[in-house]
Order: structure tokens, then C-alpha cells, then sequence
């Protein structure tokens, strides 16, 4: 079976029907670089750029669910997404699914977007799954729909064209987790938690959490941690292979985030155009034959023979310098 690559034009050249769509992601984010106040709660972390401490606030106002930050000067084309809902332990409220719905579509219509970090800005916690005290108060009639929107933003966040890095430097339970294994690349701390955890509360896994994880680290393993509702660290989920990498916590508690900058920085440079179509081979031929991968591979390199940024990377080769590439 073939997939849906998305651009009419470009698979007309292809003819494959979609049998498949990748699931989706979580985002995560930190606003470091400058001052943000946002509350009289104050914490201290150094940050971003990596020159000395800054000053980090975080708020309860729901408007402050989820904020988002386009970097800029050297880090321009990175976007950090943080979710901050410190009182709930970073739980998925309507609102919060709402505001991520409106993020993801700002960064799937900017065309300069290279990476998505996706991040905490309450320490010690990732995200800790669905609201379950905002679910309590739901009628039986609004929990399907709710879920339904929480397992679509986090197919829309998978959707997202370019790298999306999870940095994981606490709690990543349930639908935090689910979040995260949609992304195209977890990073945690040593100290981070992780689990799907559904079972405990007599239900299953609803926004993804069955059909990513035993694609991430096999299906008896999965079967494992989720019939047990097994909570691992980040020592064991790096073994698993559930992220890639693990790094110990620092006394700011952002480790993982400083890596997931690091590697979105290491991403930056490449021709982005190169990278989505990298992305779209890997993501869409990863669920079919390898026939078909193939050709879905030859497919997306097809459209990057045309661009600019091609023949810019073989001047640049040419010339013994750095490429300038502009996503053209």
C-alpha cells in the first residue's frame, strides 16, 4: 500500500493512494533568550543562547497555556513551543488543545521554520496527560469529542512538515507521552518519567499512545509497558529506544531542552527543503513496502532537483564555503 503525500501536483507524477497518515506530534517550548514576565512566580534558570543565566516566569492566567517563540539572530528559523500550565502539571484542557491547534497552523504557514522544539516551562514536568479534573466535569456526551480533538491536534502536530524535537525534562505521562512519540525525535533527561499509563484508569491509550510506541520500540515491548502501565526513566527509555538521547539533569532542570537546542541548531544549516522531503520519504515510506518506499523516495528527490538551494550547495562545495541555503 501506498500513502498520501500531500501535494496535488506532486503525486500526479507518483499515482499512490493513501492507505497511511504519520502520527502526529507534541510540541514543547522555553522562552529564555529575554525577560518574559507572566506572573509573580518567579524561576531561576540559565538558558537559550548559553552566554550566562536568565531570568525565567511562568503564569496561571489561561491565556498563558501555551507559548510560543520564534528565535531569531543565529537561532532564527527554530521555534520553541512550552506548554505552562503549572497548576495542572501541564494537563490537556480544552483550552490548551484550542491554543495548540492555532500554534500549529501559525508555523505550518511559515515558510522560514526549520525546527519545533517542543518543552516544558513548568520544571519537573512534561506534560501529565488529560485534564482529568476538567474531564470529571464533562458531560458523558463531551468526552468523545474532546478526545477526538486531542488525537487530531496531535496528528496535526505530526503533520508538520519540518523536525520537531520532544526535550523531555519531566513527566511525560499518558497524553504527554503520546505528544511526545509524535514528534520525530525525543530527547530526556536521566531523571524523566514516562508511561502510558490509561490502564490504571480502566481505559487505553485514545490519542495515538497504541499505535506509535510499538512502531518506536516494537510491539511485545509495547504491550509490555502499556498492559503493566509501566512508568520508565530516561536512563531506561533511552535503552528501549523510546528516545534518543538521555541526558542528566542540570540544577536548572532543562538538560533536555539544551540538547534539543543543540540539535536544532545542528539542523538549522541543512537545506530546508531537503529536510522536509527527507522527512516525507522517511515518514510515508517507513508504513508501506519497500517497493513503494522507494519509490516514494525518488518521488521527493525529485523535488529538490529544481531549487536554488541545490545548486547553491554545489557552489558553495565548489567554492569551499559555507552554503547559504533559503528554502527556495
Amino acid at each position: 500500500m501506498a500513502v498520501l503525500v500531500g501535494c496535488r501536483s506532486f503525486w500526479q507524477s507518483f499515482r499512490v493512494q493513501s492507505a497511511h497518515r504519520q502520527s502526529a506530534c507534541r510540541l514543547a517550548a522555553a522562552f529564555f533568550s529575554r525577560r518574559y514576565v507572566l506572573s509573580n512566580r518567579v524561576v531561576l534558570c540559565p538558558r537559550l543562547n548559553g552566554h550566562g543565566a536568565v531570568t525565567r516566569y511562568y503564569s496561571s492566567d489561561s491565556k498563558d497555556d501555551l507559548r510560543v517563540r520564534y528565535l531569531d539572530g543565529e537561532d532564527s528559523g527554530i521555534v520553541v513551543v512550552g506548554i505552562n500550565r503549572p497548576k495542572a502539571k501541564n494537563a490537556i484542557s480544552k483550552n490548551l488543545v484550542k491554543m495548540m491547534f492555532e500554534a500549529v497552523e501559525d508555523i505550518k504557514k511559515n515558510k522560514k521554520v526549520r525546527s519545533v522544539i517542543l518543552c516544558s516551562l513548568v520544571p519537573g514536568i512534561f506534560c501529565a496527560g488529560a485534564d482529568l479534573k476538567e474531564r470529571a466535569k464533562m458531560h458523558q456526551s463531551e468526552v468523545g469529542p474532546f478526545v477526538s480533538k486531542a488525537r487530531k491536534i496531535i496528528l496535526f502536530i505530526g503533520s508538520l512538515p519540518v523536525p520537531t524535537i520532544a526535550a523531555i525534562d519531566g513527566a511525560a505521562l499518558g497524553g504527554g507521552l503520546e505528544m511526545a512519540l509524535a514528534c520525530d525525535i525525543r530527547i530526556s533527561s536521566n531523571t524523566a518519567k514516562m508511561g502510558l499509563v490509561e490502564t490504571k484508569l480502566a481505559i487505553i491509550p485514545g490519542a495515538g499512545g497504541t499505535q506509535r510506541l510499538p512502531r518506536v520500540i516494537g510491539v511485545s515491548l509495547a504491550k509490555e509497558l502499556i498492559f503493566a502501565a509501566r512508568v520508565v526513566d530516561g536512563t531506561q527509555a533511552q535503552q528501549m529506544g523510546l528516545v534518543s538521547h538521555s541526558v542528566e539533569q542540570n540544577d536548572s532542570g532543562d538538560a533536555a531542552y539544551l540538547r534539543a537546542l543543540e540539535l536544532s541548531r545542528e539542523i538549522n544549516p541543512q537545506g530546508p527543503i531537503a529536510i522536509r522531503m527527507a522527512k516525507l520519504a522517511i515518514n510515508q515510506g517507513i508504513e508501506v513496502d519497500l517497493s513503494t518506499g522507494l519509490a516514494i523516495e525518488e518521488a521527493c528527490y525529485s523535488q529538490v532537483i529544481p531549487t536554488k538551494d541545490r545548486l547553491e550547495g554545489l557552489a558553495a562545495f565548489k567554492e569551499k564555503r559555507q552554503p547559504q541555503y533559503k528554502g527556495e
